[in-house]
């Protein structure tokens, strides 16, 4: 029996006049990797938003473990145990790439002390590949650095739920073949993931279920290669081109 450690319930949202979330459902299990695909505009960035927090919907319900937190603020909902990276980095620049993670670890997650936030802020740099540039400016960081930055700190809040939003987008095929190798490492050590990706043939090397949503609406969901092939995806997403 699967355990949903996140889930939208029939979540609708409008922006005036446009319905940007359409009676959307999706269910993240714990310690599953979910890939979401859709084209721009489909409404993959704004389901995040509403999973971590940033946006609240016109109805429908956001459960975490069980719980409603469909009206928790983000930064409860980090305490909790989700946390999310940005399609563009947003660093603190002017901050140390050390600093930065010892944000996350300082303020993503209630009750640790001092030393503990440090540890954590330095595991999560470990795990990342980032450890041998702590003492650099964020702000020096090359494209595939920052990336790595947005998701060490996203790691050192301790989350039990990890939401990726094209972490892949704007790096070499090698680049991409690092992070993925991250990614799968997270997986493995038991971390829920939700990751919106277009760059496809990464998402399927890691996830397990595949959902494509168009208009804020889910088409079709399922394993991978099924999804893919599907005629919705092919006509709505993919193109004949890009599964060809």
């Amino acid at each position: 029996m699967t355990v949903a450690i996140l889930a939208m319930e029939e979540v609708r949202l409008r922006f005036g006049a446009l319905q940007v979330i359409d009676n959307l459902s999706v269910q993240l299990d714990e310690g599953e990797a979910l890939g979401v695909v859709g084209p721009n505009g489909a409404g993959k960035t704004t389901m995040l938003n509403l999973l971590s927090g940033q946006l609240r919907p016109d109805s429908g319900r956001i459960r975490f473990d069980g719980h409603d937190v469909t009206a928790m603020p983000a930064r409860r909902r980090c305490l909790l145990g989700i946390a999310r990276t940005y399609q563009i980095p947003q660093p603190f620049s002017g901050m140390t790439v050390f600093e930065n993670a010892l944000v996350g670890a300082s303020f993503g997650n209630a009750g640790r002390s001092n030393a503990e936030a440090t540890a954590a802020a330095a595991a999560s740099l470990e795990r990342t590949a980032l450890l041998s540039r702590a003492d650099r400016q964020a702000g020096s960081l090359t494209l595939l650095e920052r990336k790595r930055l947005e998701l060490a700190r996203a790691l050192a809040t301790g989350p039990r739920v990890l939401l990726l939003d094209e972490i892949a987008g704007g790096l070499t095929e090698p680049e991409v073949q690092e992070l993925v190798a991250t990614v799968r490492e997270l997986r493995s050590a038991g971390i829920a993931i939700l990751w919106i990706e277009h760059i496809v043939h990464a998402l399927v090397s890691v996830v397990d279920r595949l959902i494509a949503i168009d208009f804020g609406r889910k088409l079709i969901e399922g394993r991978p290669a099924a999804v893919l092939a599907s005629p919705e995806v092919r006509d709505v997403y993919l193109g004949a081109e890009a599964v060809g």
